[in-house]
């Protein structure tokens, strides 16, 4: 028997002659569609920059980096994600705060940002969680107030929207933000196989994203600083800008450069943004319609002003040995479902390395006790809907 996963890519015949083009032509690797992706997920949401990388993860340390979040820093972060939301931090030395969550949207709280801020606050690291945007007007307002830096984590929500006013604006808009972050990985809105990108309106960020993508290296003769007098008599031209080979390493950056064949897919799979994310969309409204009146199962809700993308669809369930039963019932008829996530606070390299400890975060807490995402995605068909939709009511009602 098959079993239905919690979330999978869609991928078409144009995604496969996109990649296949550039598998035939001469860039592989850091080749024109490198910035065609970029200018596409400028033009998608509004911001004036962007730098793709090879994973989620890489945009979200090159961003705490350009953040220049050092030894002693502190962010903010919600326990409710991914643990690189709070480990992109680590990666610089810096250290995680977790600001516990609203209950009913499982979006950081932005009572609990202003009260965790100390002196040592640098950035707050806002998470979109299952693509339902944060309060991000409250938290603008919090950050400029303290003078602190915002960075999105926008991995699960390219292609969800939040009201500002009478404006509705896409997250990575970067109007309410310093940066924001995207993951390409297959089970989010498009996928490029894997990778990531920093979305960004300030043009000093941006540049200082463009070197930690590639070992801190520019070839752009306009930032050369060396003219440095060393280095231009060991080469055989004194006129460095007429030297095509000539390089200059600034900072200590990384190697988290994205291929063109990557980028190929995820070019092709942005021309279906608005259409995989209606798509989820109407999934969810058909789990709302179906499963909003079964006793002891709680849906996960859009706050006002704001129109999800529904990354992942994350019910709540009385108590962990019932929501164990409901995993493993559905897994023995052929569903699979998953929990998002275990309280970053909780885990024992956290707990070991910062002192952090069940109380911490107790909204977050309860909630995870809870919570158990099924299957939605765009390719997730009717009838195998109606089986999800069939088993779970089938087990509420038999339990």
């Amino acid at each position: 028997m098959k079993t239905i996963p919690y979330g999978q890519q869609r991928l078409d015949s144009a995604d496969i002659k996109s990649v296949v083009t550039v598998l035939r032509s001469e860039w592989l690797t850091q080749g024109p569609r490198v910035k065609d992706f970029e200018r596409a997920l400028c033009r998608y949401t509004g911001a004036r920059y962007a730098v793709v990388v090879s994973s989620g993860t890489a945009a979200l340390h090159i961003a705490c980096l350009a953040a220049e979040i050092s030894k002693g820093d502190e962010i903010i972060t919600s326990p409710v994600t991914f643990a690189a939301s709070a480990n992109c931090a680590v990666y610089c030395g810096g250290r995680p705060t977790f600001a516990d969550v609203r209950e009913n949207t499982i979006n950081i709280d932005p009572e609990k940002i202003a009260a965790n801020i100390t002196k040592k606050t640098r950035v707050i690291i806002p998470v979109h969680f299952a693509g339902n945007p944060c309060d991000l007007t409250e938290i603008h307002a919090i950050a400029r107030k303290n003078g602190l830096i915002v960075i999105e984590d926008a991995c699960h929500a390219l292609g969800a929207e939040y009201k500002a006013g009478r404006r509705w604006l896409k997250i990575g808009s970067c109007r309410h933000s310093d940066m924001a972050v995207f993951s390409f990985h297959p089970v989010k809105t498009i996928t490029a196989g894997e990778g990531g990108a920093v979305l960004t309106n300030d043009a000093t960020l941006y540049e200082r994203l463009l070197l930690l993508r590639n070992h801190g290296i520019t070839r752009n003769r306009s930032h050369w600083v060396s003219a440095s007098d060393n280095l231009k008599d060991m080469c055989i031209t004194s006129n460095i800008s007429s030297a095509f080979w000539y390089y200059e390493m600034q900072l200590l950056g990384y190697n988290y450069r994205i291929t063109d064949i990557q980028c190929a897919l995820g070019i092709s799979q942005m021309k279906k943004v608005d259409a995989f994310v209606e798509s989820r969309r109407q999934k969810a409204d058909a789990y709302q319609k179906e499963l909003g009146h079964v006793k002891g199962l709680r849906l996960p809700c859009e706050s006002e002003g704001t129109r999800s993308s529904w990354h992942i669809y994350p019910v709540r369930v009385s108590g962990r040995e019932k929501r164990q039963r409901l995993f493993e019932y559905l897994l023995k008829n052929g569903i699979g479902s998953q929990v998002h996530y275990i309280p970053v606070h909780l885990q024992p390299y956290y707990r070991r390395e910062f002192g952090t400890k069940n109380g911490d975060c107790p909204v977050a807490e309860e909630y995870f006790k809870q919570c158990l995402s099924i299957p939605l995605y765009p390719g997730l068909s009717w009838t195998d809907q109606s089986k999800v939709i069939r088993n779970i009511k089938g087990f509420f009602k038999n339990d």
